[in-house]
């Protein structure tokens, strides 16, 4: 199977490393966009910027150039950009008649003074690539521990069965368990909240707030990646698998959550930008909750963590102020 890998970051770099390593001898090429990175990769067989100490091997091939000429002959095109660079790339690969993926987590920002929503990833390729036959691979995963081959579970998320078998074909190997599942909407609203939720949950740690107030942050998170979820015609037992609940508790409680280290160095009393500026890679909470906020708006659904996050993001609210305001709402039924 000949894959081609499209964004050299972290997570697109780990996922080439995994399928480069296939019991199966997949053909793996991992294509940046900055042809300057990939000599540095290939001169030193490291991606030194995202991954660094682990060693790319010789089959994992490297290339940059036209997305187009990347992509020739490959039989699983698999999309490893943030959420910004999505669109562009689909539009890149809308004549495609291989399986796409994507890999990013978030809704789509929203530009300023603009009437519209912001778009999950799959809404985005329904505007500008809807003959494509695409889906997502999501699901509880650290780039770092699975370019290290730990153990790890993914969901393949497709309403079409041949997206879905090849991501299976993959990436499904002795270190990594993937999981069909058709419910695309309620997969990606699953990655694209618990970001948001990630932020409040590092919030908390960092204001040493204690682990009943983290349990509950925790709960109540996963009723409102549900509720929204549901909304947007997702079903509810996908809240309960891997890209609901097991995504949430790794990036609400991991120390490689990016999310959470957002809502930690907040609490430390740090500013936003000073936060972002730290951690040297994309933090999509950030970027998506506001987004996340104002569809929920749209469709009438009570988010009240993620209208506190995204308060304490614009500045409305301090954290303990943030922390306060949940707290001091009025009692309801669970």
């Amino acid at each position: 199977m000949k894959i081609v890998v499209l964004g050299a970051g972290a997570w697109g770099t780990a996922l080439a490393l995994s399928a480069a390593s296939h019991p199966q001898g997949h053909a793996v090429t991992l294509w940046a966009r900055d042809a300057a990175q990939v000599a540095a990769m290939q001169a030193t067989r490291c991606n030194a910027r995202y991954l660094p100490g682990v060693v790319l091997p010789e089959r994992l091939a490297l290339a940059a150039g036209s997305v187009p000429a990347a992509a020739e002959g490959a039989d699983l095109l698999v999309v490893a950009t943030p959420m910004a660079a999505l669109r562009g790339m689909l539009q890149s690969l809308q004549a495609s008649a291989v399986p796409v993926a994507w890999l990013c987590k978030g809704f789509e920002a929203v530009a300023p003074g603009s009437q519209g929503l912001g778009l999950l990833a799959h809404e985005v390729c329904a505007q500008v690539a809807p003959r494509l036959q695409a889906g997502v691979l999501s699901g509880p995963s650290f780039a770092q521990e699975v370019a290290l081959a730990r153990p790890t579970a993914l969901v393949a998320a497709s309403e079409h069965a041949a997206v879905r078998n090849a991501l299976v074909r993959a990436f499904h190997g002795p270190s990594l368990r993937v999981y069909a599942n058709d419910d695309i909407v309620g997969v990606e609203v699953g990655g694209a909240v618990k970001n948001v939720l990630a932020i409040a949950t590092g919030l908390c740690d960092g204001l040493q707030l204690g682990m009943n107030a983290r349990a509950a942050l925790i709960t109540r998170g996963l009723a409102e990646i549900t509720r929204l979820g549901l909304a947007l015609g997702a079903r509810m037992d996908t809240f309960m698998g891997l890209s609901g609940l097991g995504d949430l508790v790794l990036t609400a409680t991991g120390d490689l959550s990016r999310n959470r280290r957002v809502g930690l160095l907040l609490a430390q009393g740090q500013t936003l930008a000073q936060a972002v500026d730290s951690l040297g890679h994309v933090a999509e909470g950030v970027y998506s909750a506001r987004t996340v906020l104002q569809r929920a708006r749209h469709l009438g659904v009570d988010m009240p963590i993620s209208e506190a996050v995204v308060a304490l993001l614009d500045g409305r609210l301090r954290p303990a102020e943030a922390v306060a305001a949940l707290m001091e709402r009025e009692p309801k039924g669970e």
